[in-house]
C-alpha cells in the first residue's frame, strides 16, 4: 500500500486535475467497449449470420441482468436485420465502420484529455519536491555540510527526485487508471460469459504471483544505484574543483582509474535493475498469451457443446475485450516496479528532509538591538564529542571597535567567528549581544546585522550588479534617497570595483561567469567587499579577506576594507599580521584557547606567541 502513501503525500494540491484525469480515463475505457462492440455485427454480416429470424423482445417481460443483456443483443440484431433488408448489407457495413471510427476517435480524445490533465500533476509534484529539498538545504546548519558530500546532495535533488516523480505517476496509474480499466473490462466479460470469466479469474493469481516474484529485490538494488550515482557526481565535482592540481601533478591516470571503478560498478548495478525492470513487460505479455490460448480452448468447448452458452461472434468480442486487459495489466506490473524504485529514492530524499537542525528558532524571538557590546562568555565548542575546538573563550567586542583574531591554522579562529551569526551553536557557554543570548533572536534578524567577507569570495554566475546587490532587498527603496543603481556605483567606487567594471563591455550588467571565473582573485574580493559596503551592516566579519591576494590587489582591497571598517564593529581573522596592526585589540588563539590579548605594541613587547608570529612573517 506504499503507493497510497505516495499519493496522499504529494497529490492533494492537484485534486481537480486528478479528478478530471480519472473521469476521462473512465470515459476512454467505456468508449473502447462501444468501439469494440461494432465487431459483432460486422462479423455476423461477413459470415452471413443475420439471415436467421429474430423476434423482438418486449422490455416489460425482461428481469435480471442476464436476460436484459440477451434482450438487448436480440433487439439490436432485429434492428440490424431490418437495416440490411432495407439498405443492403454493404451499406450497413459502411455505417458500422463509420461508427467504429467515431467511437475510436472519441476514445482517443478522452485518452489524450486524461494525459492532458496528468501533465500539471507530474510537473507540479516535481516542482514541489525540488522546492522542499532546496528550502531544506538552505535551512540546514553548516555542520551538516561538513559531513555530506555535495555530489550526493545534487544526486538526491536530481536523480532521486526524478525517480520519485516517476513513482508517483506509477502510483496514480495503479490506483486510478489501470484498475479502473481492468474492472470495467472484467465486468463486461462477466456479463458476456460468467463461466469463461470465472475460468480466467482462477488462472490469474498464478500470473500475478510470477510477476511479483521478480520485483522483490528491486528496491534494494535501486537504493544502491542512486548511491553510486551520487559518488559519480561527487567525483566529477572534485575533479572540476581541483583540475589545476590534477594537471599540475600529472594525476590524470589515477583519477581515470578511480572513475572507471565507479562507473563500472554503477553499470553493473543498473544492469541488474533494468534487466529486472524490463522483464515485467515481456513476462506479462507471455502470460497473457498463455491465458488467451487457454481461453480459446475453454471457449471452444463452450461454443461446440450441445447447449452453446456463447456464439462465435460474441466469443471473438470476448477475446478482444480480454486482450484489452493485457495492456493495463502490463502497465500495472511496470508501475509496481516503478513504485519500488521510487520508494528507494524517497527514502534518500527523506533522509535530507528529515534531518533535524540543531540551530533552533525561538518560539517568541526578541528584537535585536545592538548598543554596547557583543560578548563570548565561557564558550566551548566541538564538532565531535571527542574533540573540542574552542575551550573557555571569554571575549568582548565593544560597539564600533575592531577585534582581530590571530594564530596558527587550526587554532579555532574561523570557528569562533562562525558562532556569531549562529552557523553553529556553542556546546556550552553563550554568545550575547548587550547581555542577551543570541539564541533568543531570530537567525534572520541576527544575520541582518552582519556582513561577511570571506577568504574565498563567494560569487554567482550573474551580473556584477546582481552580485553586489545580493545581500539587500532591491524591492525596497535604496538608502539615502538614491536609486539602487546609484547606491551600487557608490559602493563599487568605495571598493575600487568601478576601476575594472568600467572596462567591461556591458558594465555592471556583465555576467562574471561561474564563481566569478572571468575575474581575477583581487577583483572577486573587491566585489564581495562592495556587497558588504552596500549592505552597510552594524557588525562586520572579515575572515582572512586578503590572505590569498598579490601585493597590488592586497593594497586595493585593504583600502576598501579600511573604509568599510571605519566606525563599525569588526571581528577580523587575520593571516597577514600587517593588516591588523591598528586593531583596538588583538587576540592570539592557540589550540582553541585565547592565550594572549592586547594591542599590537603590547603583545609584541611580551615576546610570546604573537611576537613569534610577527617575527616569522617578517
Amino acid at each position: 500500500m506504499k503507493f497510497i502513501t505516495l499519493i496522499r503525500r504529494f497529490v492533494p494540491p492537484y485534486k481537480g486535475q486528478m479528478a478530471l484525469n480519472i473521469l476521462f480515463n473512465l470515459l476512454s475505457t467505456v468508449l473502447s467497449l462501444f468501439s469494440f462492440a461494432a465487431i459483432i455485427p460486422v462479423l455476423r454480416i461477413l459470415f452471413g449470420l443475420t439471415e436467421a429470424e429474430v423476434q423482438r423482445v418486449e422490455w416489460s417481460t425482461v428481469s435480471g441482468v442476464q436476460e436484459s443483456v440477451a434482450a438487448l443483443r436480440n433487439n439490436l440484431y432485429c434492428v440490424l436485420n431490418g437495416q440490411i433488408a432495407q439498405h443492403g448489407a454493404s451499406t450497413v457495413l459502411l455505417w458500422l465502420g463509420l461508427f467504429l471510427v467515431l467511437m475510436t476517435g472519441l476514445k482517443c480524445a478522452s485518452a489524450w484529455l486524461a494525459n492532458y490533465f496528468m501533465v500539471p500533476i507530474r510537473t507540479g509534484v516535481l516542482r514541489d519536491l525540488r522546492r522542499q529539498l532546496y528550502d531544506k538545504i538552505l535551512s540546514l546548519p553548516m555542520g551538516y555540510f561538513t559531513q555530506a558530500r555535495r555530489g550526493d546532495i545534487i544526486s538526491r535533488m536530481t536523480g532521486d527526485v526524478n525517480e520519485v516523480e516517476a513513482s508517483i505517476m506509477s502510483a496514480l496509474d495503479i490506483l486510478f487508471k489501470d484498475p479502473v480499466m481492468i474492472l470495467v473490462y472484467l465486468v463486461t466479460l462477466l456479463v458476456i460469459s460468467w463461466q469463461l470469466t470465472l475460468f480466467v479469474l482462477l488462472l490469474m493469481p498464478v500470473a500475478v504471483f510470477l510477476i511479483g516474484r521478480i520485483g522483490r529485490s528491486l528496491k534494494r538494488a535501486s537504493t544502491r544505484g542512486q548511491e553510486q550515482n551520487a559518488e559519480i557526481l561527487s567525483s566529477i565535482d572534485e575533479t572540476l574543483m581541483g583540475l589545476r592540481v590534477v594537471k599540475g601533478f600529472n594525476a590524470q591516470d589515477k583519477l581515470r582509474a578511480r572513475f572507471s571503478v565507479l562507473i563500472n560498478a554503477t553499470r553493473a548495478t543498473f544492469n541488474r535493475i533494468n534487466r529486472r525492470y524490463y522483464l515485467a513487460h515481456p513476462l506479462s505479455e507471455f502470460l497473457g498469451t498463455a491465458l488467451i490460448a487457454l481461453i480459446l480452448w475453454f471457449g471452444g468447448l463452450l461454443i461446440l457443446s450441445d447447449h452453446a452458452m456463447i456464439d462465435a461472434s460474441t466469443f471473438i468480442y470476448y477475446l478482444v475485450i480480454f486482450y484489452s486487459i493485457i495492456n493495463p495489466a502490463k502497465d500495472l506490473s511496470k508501475a509496481a516496479y516503478g513504485v519500488r524504485r521510487g520508494m528507494a529514492s524517497l527514502e534518500r530524499i527523506d533522509a535530507v528532509l528529515g534531518t533535524v537542525t540543531d540551530i533552533t528558532e525561538p518560539a517568541q524571538p526578541e528584537p535585536v538591538r545592538f548598543r554596547h557590546k557583543i560578548a563570548f562568555e565561557h564558550v566551548h565548542f566541538a564538532y565531535r564529542a571527542d574533540t573540542e575546538v574552542l575551550t573557555d573563550i571569554c571575549l568582548d567586542l565593544p560597539k564600533g571597535k575592531t577585534v582581530a583574531l590571530v594564530g596558527q591554522s587550526g587554532s579555532g579562529k574561523t570557528t569562533l567567528t562562525d558562532l556569531l551569526p549562529r552557523f553553529y551553536d556553542p556546546s556550552s557557554g553563550a554568545v550575547t549581544i548587550d547581555g542577551k543570548d543570541i539564541r533568543c533572536f531570530a537567525t534572520h534578524d541576527l544575520r541582518d546585522l552582519m556582513g561577511i567577507v570571506c577568504q574565498e569570495p563567494v560569487l554567482f554566475n550573474d551580473t556584477v550588479y546582481n552580485n553586489i546587490t545580493f545581500g539587500v532587498d532591491t524591492t525596497q527603496p535604496a538608502p539615502g534617497g538614491l536609486t539602487w543603481a546609484e547606491a551600487v556605483e557608490n559602493a563599487a567606487r568605495a571598493a575600487h570595483v568601478d576601476e575594472f567594471v568600467s572596462a567591461m563591455p556591458e558594465g555592471y550588467q556583465t555576467v562574471i561567469g561561474d564563481r566569478g571565473s572571468r575575474l581575477s582573485g583581487g577583483q572577486r574580493q573587491r566585489i564581495s567587499i562592495a556587497r558588504a559596503i552596500l549592505k552597510n551592516p552594524s557588525v562586520l566579519i572579515l575572515d582572512e579577506a586578503t590572505s590569498s591576494l598579490d601585493s597590488e590587489s592586497e593594497r586595493l582591497v585593504q583600502e576598501a576594507l579600511e573604509l568599510l571598517m571605519k566606525d563599525r564593529t569588526t571581528l577580523v581573522v587575520a593571516h597577514r599580521l600587517s593588516t591588523i596592526r591598528h586593531a583596538d585589540m588583538i587576540c592570539v588563539l592557540h589550540e582553541g584557547r585565547i592565550v594572549e590579548r592586547g594591542t599590537h605594541e603590547d603583545l609584541y613587547a611580551l615576546g610570546g606567541y604573537y611576537t613569534r608570529l610577527v617575527d616569522m612573517q617578517q
